[in-house]
């Protein structure tokens, strides 16, 4: 069921389209992914999944986190926890808390609870203009950049090489917490 969030996240998919002067097509074109699709999360009728936002975040120039940031918090230097905005993937059960303030910093702070037994692609696209430090606090993590797999325990800090399709992967019976912090390098 679509969500308050969901609206949001739409509004500003639409915003950063008319922006640009793309149409429906244009953008789907440029993201890989069907106009129907883009029509329903940019009405919130659809929970996008994190694979279709980072998706359509590449096709913008823009990280996930990015785009996320605008459409889920105002701007400011301090945001309580009571007040990071949360996102599920609606396919995997992810959870993603945005900690970092909106701010003008090129730095986003994102926390990812994934749960056990689950795996999320992120396309290239998603990394196209970000350095990113993966940190995981606990649980463990398996990471796939490319055809390199890094396995990695509590307290291990992975940086992201260059762009190329990721899948984080959670191979155990209990959840994995990590925290992604990603610089914006345009």
């Amino acid at each position: 069921m679509p969500s308050d969030l969901d609206e949001r996240i739409g509004a500003r998919i639409r915003l950063e389209r008319e922006a640009r002067g793309w149409s429906l097509t244009d953008l789907a074109a440029r993201a890989a992914v069907s106009r129907a699709m883009v029509y329903k999360v940019e009405r919130g009728d659809s929970s996008p999944t994190a694979k279709l936002l980072g998706k359509l975040a590449g096709a913008f120039g823009l990280s996930m986190s990015t785009l996320m940031a605008r459409a889920e918090i105002a701007q400011g230097r301090l945001l309580r926890r009571a007040d990071q905005p949360t996102w599920t993937d609606p396919a995997t059960g992810y959870v993603r808390r945005h900690v970092s303030p909106r701010s003008d910093m090129p730095l986003d702070l994102v926390q990812v609870m994934l749960p056990p037994r689950t795996q999320v692609p992120m396309p290239a696209s998603s990394y196209a203009f970000l350095r990113e430090l993966v940190w995981v606090v606990a649980g463990e993590l398996v990471l796939v950049e490319g055809r390199v797999r890094h396995a990695m325990q509590a307290g291990d800090c992975l940086e992201l090489g260059p762009p190329t399709d990721c899948q984080f992967l959670n191979e155990t019976d209990a959840p994995c917490t990590y925290l992604v912090a990603a610089l914006s390098v345009r």
